[in-house]
């Protein structure tokens, strides 16, 4: 019969994969990171007429640090020129969700890259 001693390497590593395990799961399917972005119409393109996500746009959207990141998401109608919009991100999913935010609700570092005064 093996010793506590001896069982300790096989403790560690179980416990190291398991964390390995929650860690990548809750950066694939947990974690949302959020940006910001300003609609600009000529960024739209038309990607299917039987689908309900007609339009798809393809803009530069910003985190609260001021990070940029090109993003593209579809809807299903043409969003409002110059519309601030608050957009959900997951790594594996993309843009899960987005609201209308007014320009007072976006981050100073967003307003920034976005050139609001």
């Amino acid at each position: 019969m093996e010793s506590f001693n001896e069982k300790i390497p096989m403790i560690i590593a179980a416990v190291i994969v398991i964390a390995l395990v929650a860690g990548v799961y809750y950066f694939l399917v947990v974690h949302k990171d959020i940006y910001y972005i300003q609609i600009d119409n000529s960024k739209i393109e038309q990607v299917s007429t039987t689908d309900d996500m007609k339009y798809q746009y393809t803009i530069t959207g910003y985190n609260k640090a001021g990070n940029e990141k090109e993003i593209q998401f579809k809807t299903n109608r043409e969003l409002r020129e110059g519309a601030y919009l608050e957009l959900e991100v997951m790594l594996t999913r993309g843009v899960i969700g987005w609201k209308e935010v007014q320009v007072e609700e976006l981050p100073d570092n967003v307003k920034t890259e976005l050139n609001i005064n």
